[in-house]
């Protein structure tokens, strides 16, 4: 014989249906948190219940790790190209640079910009006694490598002391390995540009002492570039009194399109502006479709585990087939049904949706610390460009995946809901 609490219980809820009571009372959450645990006959109910959650966790987790560590990707390749590049670029049109000092200076004054590089840029052929190799030439002056902070503030050996004095250059790390080189030993630099000769132009070959090594972590460049004085690569490439181009370093990298009519005033005479953006539009254009294709595809993760909500509750309508029955005769409306196995769902979908944001944000705060302890030695910076995975969270992108779970969950209970509130006491009795 039941006991009083439940008759009082039960005639609480009867007395509930009479008065029509609003949605989503508190009955309603007592009896859809009932369904959801396990009983003799609901075990599989709560084992599906289970893996709908599991499911969800892990989609809603992938969804997160991978964007946070594409736009690692993105922020530290912006970060290592940009830095060592500039931002924008200035070149001559209808004459060299050769004012290319004030010409620096009055862009330097223009309200946004961070400095204004001159340099001089050519290819040249490296060498030591343990090799060679193809690299890129940059000529600065020693107080403009403060700007190039990506290279000044990654020195890795010697030091930047005497670097205007032109008997020394920097050069990167993996350009440093190949070659066997450390600072303090000579490299030996060939550039077919030399010095002009009544049978042609003749190779110019000469060797520097190796001032300092540096790594901006970005294999590209710490295998290709040699920083030089800018007075000895205007000797070295033949060049008299003009530069290459000059480097535009702003406050606000993603608003340089504002920065041309004002650069171009600044400049008092023809000059090509180019930006980062152009320079580089197929390499991110390609990773930013690569992003939203990822996020379309990982999606699918998240749908298939709310299809786990749909089977589940298809399994315990069945189930309950007589409770939803007796709660029928008892004054229950096809609402207060259909509200009760909402709940259901919804709680699945809330309990996994959270659950996996958790479990993402504690694995993106802890990548580097796991790749080097499951992968350890696994990351080739030589093929992937960069030395360790890098992880940054979009506070905007991981509100998208949220909501996105939560209303996947939900669409997911509206079917089964729609048919526990459309079954025949009758029949249920009877076949329940």
């Amino acid at each position: 014989m039941p006991g009083a609490a439940a008759i009082n219980r039960v005639r609480r809820f009867a007395a509930s249906f009479r008065e029509g009571t609003a949605p989503f009372a508190p009955f309603e959450w007592i009896i859809a948190g009932r369904y959801l645990r396990a009983r003799r006959r609901g075990g599989g109910v709560s084992v599906v219940a289970f893996f709908s959650v599991l499911g969800i966790a892990l989609g809603v987790a992938t969804l997160i790790i991978v964007l946070s560590v594409m736009n690692g990707f993105r922020a530290e390749l912006l970060s290592k190209i940009v830095g060592i590049n500039g931002h924008l670029f200035a070149t001559p049109i209808d004459r060299p640079f050769n004012d290319w000092v004030d010409l620096s200076e009055r862009l330097s004054k223009v309200a946004g910009v961070r400095a204004a590089v001159p340099l001089v840029e050519g290819q040249a052929f490296a060498s030591s006694q343990f090799g060679g190799s193809g690299v890129i030439v940059r000529g600065v002056r020693a107080a403009d490598l403060d700007a190039l902070a990506a290279v000044s503030s990654a020195i890795r050996g010697g030091t930047l002391e005497g670097f205007d004095d032109g008997t020394g250059v920097l050069i990167g790390r993996r350009l440093a390995d190949s070659l066997g080189l450390q600072a303090g030993d000579n490299i030996t630099l060939v550039t077919p540009k030399g010095s002009s000769t009544p049978f042609g132009t003749a190779p110019r070959t000469k060797s520097y002492a190796v001032k300092a090594v540096f790594e901006v972590g970005m294999t590209e460049f710490d295998q290709t570039f040699v920083f030089m004085p800018l007075t000895e690569a205007q000797a070295f490439f033949n060049r008299e009194s003009d530069v290459s181009m000059i480097e535009i370093y702003v406050d606000k990298p993603d608003q340089v399109g504002d920065m041309r009519e004002p650069l171009e005033m600044a400049a008092e005479r023809p000059v090509l502006l180019t930006d980062w953006r152009q320079r580089n539009r197929t390499f991110f254009g390609a990773l930013e479709v690569e992003r939203n294709v990822m996020f379309l595809i990982l999606s699918l993760i998240v749908v298939v585990a709310t299809l786990n909500i749909v089977s589940g509750l298809i399994l315990l309508v069945r189930d309950k087939s007589s409770d939803i029955a007796i709660l029928r005769t008892m004054g229950a409306t096809p609402g207060t049904i259909m509200r009760v196995f909402l709940i259901n769902g919804a709680l699945i979908g809330l309990v996994g949706t959270l659950s996996g944001l958790g479990l993402g944000i504690l694995i993106t705060l802890n990548i580097k610390p796991i790749q080097h302890v499951l992968f350890p030695g696994a990351w080739d910076p030589t093929v992937r460009f960069l030395a360790e995975i890098p992880a940054q969270m979009n506070p905007k992108e991981i509100t998208a995946v949220v909501i996105t779970s939560l209303l996947l969950s939900l669409a997911a209970t509206l079917y089964p809901s729609w048919r526990a509130a459309r079954l025949d006491p009758v029949q249920a009795l009877r076949y329940g």
